[in-house]
């Protein structure tokens, strides 16, 4: 017999709860972004009361404190096909989008992560299903036309033509299809959400003036961009989402992409921009994720963070002062001396000449007699202009900002691959930042009032759905 889960007898929607949108989604990371959203999927189990005059009041459930189960189920365990309000997800649907997983994360998935990131899938494909319908319902149909394009557009950021994307996804086991449907579900909860939360959504001058004053009374002050995971939580589920939470953690540690897990675990609306909450004061931050922000350092990643509601997982991205140049966006004209190795040397015979290397350097008198002192080592000289401080390593980033014109960095590198050295020949500093315009605040604001909504509106959608599991 199917299990028939009814989430909602009647929708007891206002039009205040089915207002919200999300920002337009980035087509460019989609395949790296076809993950899971991390929830559970609540079986339908016969209980008995072994005490009666024993509840637990605070789920609001009035259900017993200890609770006797007739038979063995476990709610995570499906066979993988779903329907949902009568559109099925097949078993290859939800296989072809788990390969997709594994290509983000380089094929590179333990057995035991493995069967939970299927029931995440599946949960993943009947939100996609639910936001399709609701937008068909709304006379909002996606041309395949417009989808072809979309997925054209993401086979070029492969460098690859959509035949030969095409081909590549079904030597990983997935296809095109796959791709097409998440595609079609991102433009059609995008396109709805703006046409039923947009226009309802108001900012007046006053509210965007007075964000204005408060960057010009903040000038100086720190600013973090931030990514963010975040994932919702019951008293009920808590502990298994604290526990799916830490193991997002550990893969994306492992060197799985951020953007690609928050795209579809993050039950964000930012998860339709890899989860990126863009550039925040901490103050602007819940208190929580604020702490951890302030003390994290770039390229960290935080958590799982109880907030209200759930758990966050945090990506510190980067720090600036508020409307103050930012130095590692000075623009540097370079010198790189480099000396090479034969095959099969030490680290003990390379040290020598590493020592004359950087000898030499410390009596360097400026660019002008860099080549000289290179031809003298018999150093490889190349010159790089218009580099960037924030494009290099972070090593070399702060020891940069702080050298003087002519100076040179002490030697780096390895025997098997080389060791080099930079010689600063010129530094343009960037400009005082400005405020962010008008425009953009009013924009921002707007997003945030709506993206609120967003999740109140799946939520509805989830509520109201007729799913048979075979």
């Amino acid at each position: 017999m199917p299990m028939q889960i009814v989430f909602a007898t009647a929708r007891r929607l206002s039009s205040f709860s089915r207002t919200s949108r999300v920002t337009a989604p980035s087509l460019i990371a989609i395949l790296a972004a076809t993950a899971l959203v991390p929830t559970t999927l609540d079986g339908a189990m016969a209980q008995s009361v072994a005490e009666e005059d024993m509840s637990a009041p605070q789920s609001g459930l009035d259900l017993p404190k200890n609770v006797t189960f007739f038979g063995k189920g476990d709610p995570n365990l499906h066979k993988a096909t779903a329907i949902i309000n009568g559109q099925i997800i097949t078993q290859t649907d939800v296989e072809q989008r788990f390969a997709l997983i594994k290509v983000a994360n380089g094929g590179e998935i333990p057995e035991a992560e493995q069967e939970r990131l299927r029931v995440q899938v599946l949960r993943n494909l009947i939100d996609e299903t639910l936001q399709i319908q609701e937008a068909a319902a709304n006379d909002i149909i996606i041309d395949k036309a417009e989808i072809a394009e979309s997925f054209a557009r993401v086979a070029s950021n492969f460098r690859q033509t959509p035949e030969q994307f095409t081909a590549f996804l079904r030597t990983k086991g997935s296809s095109p299809a796959s791709i097409h449907r998440q595609i079609e579900g991102e433009l059609a909860w995008s396109r709805l959400l703006r046409r039923k939360v947009q226009p309802f959504v108001n900012v007046s001058e006053d509210e965007v003036k007075a964000v204005i004053e408060r960057l010009n009374a903040s000038k100086g002050a720190d600013e973090v961009r931030v990514g963010e995971i975040y994932l919702s939580a019951t008293p009920e589920n808590r502990e298994q989402i604290a526990a799916n939470a830490q193991n997002i953690i550990d893969q994306i540690r492992q060197g799985g992409s951020f953007a690609a897990y928050a795209r579809q675990f993050s039950e964000a609306s930012t998860a339709a921009v890899g989860g990126d909450l863009g550039w925040v004061r901490p103050a602007q931050l819940p208190d929580e994720l604020a702490k951890a922000a302030t003390e994290m350092s770039v390229g960290q990643i935080g958590g799982p963070i109880p907030v209200a509601g759930g758990f966050s997982i945090l990506a510190l991205m980067d720090k600036r002062k508020v409307l103050t140049a930012d130095p590692r966006d000075a623009v540097l004209s370079l010198k790189q001396l480099s000396i090479a190795f034969p095959a099969g040397t030490t680290k003990e015979q390379a040290t020598g000449r590493v020592t004359a290397f950087a000898n030499a350097l410390a009596k360097n008198q400026g660019c002008g007699a860099a080549a000289d002192t290179g031809k003298a080592l018999g150093a490889d000289v190349v010159d790089n202009d218009n580099v960037r401080i924030r494009d290099l390593p972070p090593q070399l980033q702060e020891m940069l900002i702080k050298l003087q014109i002519g100076q040179a960095t002490p030697p780096f590198g390895s025997v098997e691959n080389g060791v080099r050295a930079l010689v600063l020949c010129g530094r343009d500093d960037a400009p005082d930042a400005g405020a962010p315009s008008f425009d953009q605040i009013m924009s921002q604001i707007e997003d945030e009032r709506v993206n609120k909504r967003a999740r109140i509106y799946l939520r509805d959608l989830r509520r109201d759905a007729v799913i048979d599991y075979n």
